[in-house]
């Protein structure tokens, strides 16, 4: 597969997807960046905007296992990974898997458990295995996490400490309906259920050989340093606790790539940066006095217009 053919497949995907999702094919676009990098992804909305309909679309479309795990302050770790049960007929212990042993996994909002249940997807979320008594397992390959959580409803929640966050690579919102665009999805559920009759447009391992790909992507020199100096200023101004880690950095830098390739392309260009620099930073910065969503995205906003973009041609550098 080439990056044209990469670029077709990718387009058939969103396509697939948008018979279920409709008028989200920005964020559906994001979502498969996310997948293509080998991200994941937390999805912060409220009640019946299509969560977990966008999750289950992407698992049929790509022809991927599924899981869902509700998190509820009762959950345990070994509800996620899975744990040993003795057998008293072969006196052995025989491992049960839990459901983060899968393609697609939905971490249905996810704030509502522990943080001890919590952590036990970060060895998961970043090496792809669990550790379960002292025995290591791999997990499916891909292995992609939807987490979801509402960001009104807050009464008995968890709120995510930032090392889990910066395990996600971006935090995206599905947002509002425009009146035509609601009227489509009533006409389209008025009478069917559009996902029961979707059928697979990729397989796992299509997702595979687009990512390999990623390595042919050229990143130009003063692209990079934009990225690091970007991270930077978050890091050394005075309205901020926390800035971006190196892990945000690379997060971005590889969402770049993977937009990239999405669009057709071997070379990264400035505004693969500057469209993703939001919903991959947001969420990994601690403002001073800023607590509702638009003041922290106008503050990270202003911080990034004190960085010079790159204007030169790179495609043809």
């Amino acid at each position: 597969m080439d990056i044209a053919q990469a670029k077709e497949k990718i387009n058939i995907i969103k396509e697939n997807i948008g018979k279920v999702i409709i008028g989200k094919d920005d964020v559906i676009e994001k979502v498969l960046i996310c997948l293509i990098a080998d991200g994941h992804v937390l999805l912060e909305d409220l009640p019946g905007t299509g969560k977990t309909m966008l999750a289950k679309s992407l698992a049929v479309s790509i022809d991927s296992s599924f899981s869902r795990i509700q998190f509820t302050p009762d959950l345990l770790p070994a509800d996620i990974t899975g744990l040993n049960v003795y057998n008293r007929a072969t006196e052995e212990f025989n491992f049960v898997p839990g459901p983060v042993m899968t393609n697609i996994l939905l971490a249905d909002e996810i704030n509502r458990a522990t943080p001890r249940t919590q952590s036990a997807l970060l060895e998961a979320m970043q090496e792809k295995q669990v550790t379960i008594d002292g025995v290591t397992r791999s997990l499916g390959t891909p292995f992609f996490v939807i987490a979801t959580q509402n960001p009104v409803e807050t009464a008995g929640t968890f709120p995510l400490p930032e090392a889990e966050l910066d395990r996600f690579m971006m935090q995206l919102s599905l947002g509002n309906l425009t009146l035509e665009e609601e009227i489509a999805i009533l006409k389209r559920f008025e009478n069917d259920e559009p996902l029961t009759e979707l059928n697979a447009a990729a397989t796992g391992d299509d997702i595979l050989e687009i990512r390999g790909l990623l390595n042919n992507v050229r990143v130009h020199d003063d692209l990079i340093k934009y990225i690091a100096s970007v991270c930077e200023v978050t890091r050394s101004d005075s309205g901020t606790y926390i800035g971006v880690s190196p892990r945000g950095a690379i997060a971005l830098l590889k969402a770049a790539k993977a937009s990239a390739l999405i669009n057709g392309r071997d070379y990264v260009i400035p505004d693969d940066i500057k469209s993703l620099i939001i919903p991959v930073f947001m969420h990994r910065i601690l403002f001073i006095n800023r607590k509702d969503k638009n003041s922290k995205e106008q503050y990270l906003d202003s911080l990034i217009s004190r960085v010079e973009v790159p204007s030169e041609e790179f495609e043809t550098r």
